[in-house]
Parts: structure tokens; sequence; C-alpha cells
């Protein structure tokens, strides 16, 4: 059977997800439909051929892969209306929502459905995503179609479903901690002389070229870190400050503060 997918909210993130999805050409225009209340918002997506609708059943009676991307507050009236014209043989679920467990979506749907949760970044919106997954009840052949599915949209891994609040700080927390150390490095170049646009520039692009020697080559920061720093060198200079203001260790008390948000809030 062909694999049709329905994305059930097409704000911000179920309408980035749908225009990477065709964009990377892992699925076909036709093969596609989102629901969204306000179409009239996602024209450039009907221009690409794809159905936009505001009917959520006919969404999933047309699809067999359902992904559910609305807000937290509106998941459980969503899946109670699009409940009836679910199979647990024909569809699987894939959830992008914030908060909600697995075992949330078990109780509102009641059947012995193949669920997936699935936790992308912002980086989403240009396909430079990372995106942690887990599930139950997937078929090895399931798994590897989401896996798929999301490195047309970044990268993804599959994690244990009670990491996902570590992941959360790690992946989308991660995204705003890198945002503010871009941002310190670019009002350090000003103070040194460059203009801001310029200081952007520098500090934006190499932060990426530093992502993607990890990324490429697989190797530990350390290992990049030493190519750079020479004895008496301006590099480790610089390194040292930073530590001896406790670069290293606010980065981590952030992310621990940030993990413990999260977990005492639940």
């Amino acid at each position: 059977m062909e694999n049709r997918i329905a994305i059930i909210g097409g704000g911000n993130l179920g309408a980035a997800m749908a225009e990477g999805l065709i964009g990377s050409g892992f699925v076909r225009a036709d093969q596609l439909i989102v629901t969204k209340r306000n179409t009239g918002t996602l024209q450039s997506l009907k221009e690409k051929g794809v159905a936009v609708i505001s009917d959520n059943m006919e969404a999933v009676r047309k699809s067999n892969w359902i992904i559910l991307a609305v807000k937290p507050f509106q998941v459980k009236e969503v899946v109670a209306e699009i409940k009836p014209y679910l199979d647990a043989k024909q569809h699987a679920i894939i959830s992008v929502i914030t908060g909600v467990w697995i075992s949330d979506l078990r109780e509102m749907t009641e059947e012995n459905f193949t669920l997936f949760r699935a936790m992308p970044n912002t980086a989403i919106a240009i396909r430079e995503s990372m995106t942690c997954i887990c599930s139950q009840q997937a078929a090895a052949a399931q798994t590897e179609f989401v896996l798929d599915l999301f490195n047309q949209l970044g990268k993804s891994v599959v994690i244990e479903e009670k990491l996902m609040d570590a992941a959360t700080v790690l992946g989308a927390c991660g995204t705003a901690f890198a945002m503010r150390y871009i941002r310190a490095n670019i009002q350090g170049g000003i103070e040194i002389g460059f203009s801001a646009t310029i200081a952007s520039l520098i500090a934006a692009q190499t932060v990426k070229g530093a992502a993607e020697l990890l990324l490429q080559k697989n190797t530990h920061p350390e290992q990049e870190i030493d190519k750079v720093t020479t004895p008496k060198g301006c590099t480790i200079a610089g390194l040292n400050e930073m530590e001896h203001q406790g670069f290293s260790s606010s980065l981590i008390k952030g992310v621990v503060t940030s993990y413990k948000k999260i977990v005492n809030d639940m």
C-alpha cells in the first residue's frame, strides 16, 4: 500500500513538516493531507498540490500515517473527534505534541495502535532539526519509515521514552542555549572591531562549521579543539579565561536546571 500521510494541525510545525517532506522528495504532494481550520493560511501548500482541508475525519479516512501536530490542550478533543475513523490495522500514529506521552495517547485511543512520539526542534523549519523518537507496538519497517521521514527534516535518533524530557532540554532548549552563545560571540566581535552584520555572519558560520566537523568526522570536541590550540597561543588563552569565568560549569548547570524544571513541573 502506498504511504499516505495526514498532518492533523497545519500550524508552524505541521506546515514546516509538510514543506520539508515535499521539498526533500520523500512524498509526492498528492500523498499528503494537511488539516487546519483556516486553510487560507496554507496557500503555498495548496499551490504545490497538497490537499489542505479543515476536516480531520476525512484526512484520517484517506491516510494510513497520522501525524498529530496540534497544541497540547487540543489533543484530547482532536483524538476523540477522529477516533471513530481510526483502525489499528490500517493506521499508525505519530505525535509531535510536547508533553504528551505514549501512555496518554494509548488511553485516548483505547486500542492497540502503533504509536510514535517524536520531538523535533525549531530548526525543522529549514530541514535541520534534531528529532528524538520513541515508539510502542512498532514493527521494524515502521520504525525505519519514521526515521527516514524525520531524516528528511534534519537528523533523527531513537531513544527510550524516559529520556524524552532530557531530549527536550538537550535538543530543544539547546537551540536557545546555542543562540545565546552565538549572541555573546557577536557582542565580543563588535567589541574587537567588527560591525554587527559581519560579526553575526562570522559567529554563525563558525558554529555551523564546528558542528559539521563533529557530525561528519564523528570526532570528540576536544580532538577538534586540540587542532586550533597552540602553545602560548590566543585560543588557549581565551579558552582558559572562559573556564576561569565558569563557562563550561554554567552551561552544564543550565542544562541540569532546565531538566529539573521539566521534571518538577510534571
